[in-house]
């Protein structure tokens, strides 16, 4: 298996606390539904499974390409398509487009923020809806909360796969997270290696703020914390 499907599958697969939320907004706009940032997808498999007619869109032709081979295995079907949230066209509109776990916080800043909003009015009905997933990962945590959080963990044709954030870092408006990734082989042997993921610090009324002109905000809805996940804000945009 391909690498970033390895790590992707161990740090974002164990996820769903959201998909409820998910499920109902995709409920609410019945129509084509389009998952920016879908990875091996989490969420477009599960809409798919229930009826829902999805396309999915990531930057990663590698998780793509992993998430159509699990379409095929399952007998669902989703649109698939390689491209960055900044500047894709895919040549047809949408009732519904979502932005799950902080996609929108990945876009470098204002203007990368600016052609996504833009890309997605493109892609959008009339009266449509924009659905963005955003958190703080500083949120909520003490001063003297010292204990690491639990890493997360998977196993893979005798392999097992762990990723821990070790550090949280404010970096020029940005929040910088480390992960150790250790991976084992089925003989015991270990390799280890650093990731960074960076997220615009980006707080839900200012992007509702940049989208003024071409949506009109919506009442926000939540994804609640558990004791292993930060909750979510979710933006709601409609577009206008």
């Amino acid at each position: 298996m391909d690498e970033a499907v390895i790590w992707h599958d161990v740090e974002c697969a164990s996820y769903s606390i959201d998909l409820p939320m998910w499920r109902a907004l995709a409920d609410e706009r019945p129509g084509h539904l389009l998952d920016i940032g879908a990875g091996t997808g989490r969420i477009a498999l599960d809409l798919a499974a229930l009826g829902h007619d999805v396309t999915a869109l990531d930057s990663d032709p590698a998780l793509v390409a992993a998430l159509s081979s699990r379409a095929r295995e399952r007998a669902l079907r989703v649109h698939t398509s390689v491209g960055d949230a900044r500047a894709f066209d895919l040549g047809r509109k949408f009732a519904l487009v979502i932005a799950p776990m902080q996609v929108a916080q990945l876009m470098g800043g204002e203007p990368g923020r600016a052609a996504m909003l833009r890309c997605v009015r493109a892609h959008l009905e009339p009266g449509g809806v924009f659905a963005a997933a955003l958190a703080d990962p500083l949120e909520d945590i003490e001063d003297e909360e010292v204990l690491p959080p639990l890493p997360d963990v998977r196993e893979e044709g005798g392999w097992v796969f762990s990723s821990m954030p070790i550090a949280v870092r404010i970096e020029d408006g940005s929040t910088a997270i480390d992960r150790l990734r250790q991976a084992v082989s089925p003989a015991g042997e270990l390799t280890e290696s650093m990731d960074t993921v960076v997220l615009d610090q980006l707080e839900p009324e200012r992007l509702e703020s940049e989208a003024g002109g071409l949506f009109r905000v919506l009442p926000r809805r939540t994804v609640p914390e558990d004791d292993r996940y930060l909750g979510s804000t979710i933006v709601m945009l409609e577009a206008v």
